[in-house]
């Protein structure tokens, strides 16, 4: 199975200087937790992903008010892309390897066409598959020794 039969295609996307309530609003309208960051809503170039746990772990449980942010302050960059035509056996392990749990698909032009989160694949493979997955991403990486 191919990247393009499950993913959802046209993600709502922002850009670094959108107003984390304008993301927050767009997660809720789309009822999803991640939105791809682009450079520009013309171009579509990926640059990074803000998660709503982004949100609350940069802005809210660092004090900050996220009324008076932007994207940029809270996103995870780079992208992680996948191909389209990429096999959705490599696209797993590729999450399970960088323990993430959503991808933004990138099509030959460079402009962000998809995003793949493991409700997409859920719908689409076995529950077994989307358990692992789940089980693998959310393992605790122990941390790095201090130097």
């Amino acid at each position: 199975m191919k990247i393009q039969d499950v993913m959802t295609k046209q993600p709502t996307c922002c850009t670094p200087e959108t107003s984390l309530e304008s993301v927050a609003r767009m997660m809720a309208e789309c009822d999803c937790g991640a939105i791809p960051v682009v450079d520009d809503l013309d171009t579509m170039a990926p640059l990074g992903v803000i998660t709503d746990r982004d949100i609350v772990v940069r802005a809210l449980a660092d004090g900050q008010n996220p009324l008076e942010l932007t994207a940029a302050a809270c996103m995870t960059a780079p992208a992680v892309t996948v191909a389209p035509d990429a096999d959705l056996d490599e696209c797993v392990k590729h999450l399970e390897d960088r323990q993430i749990r959503r991808v933004v698909v990138v099509g030959n032009d460079g402009r962000v066409c998809g995003i793949v989160a493991p409700a997409d694949i859920a719908m689409h493979t076995s529950k077994r598959l989307v358990g692992e997955l789940i089980e693998r991403v959310s393992e605790r990486v122990p941390p790095l020794p201090a130097a």
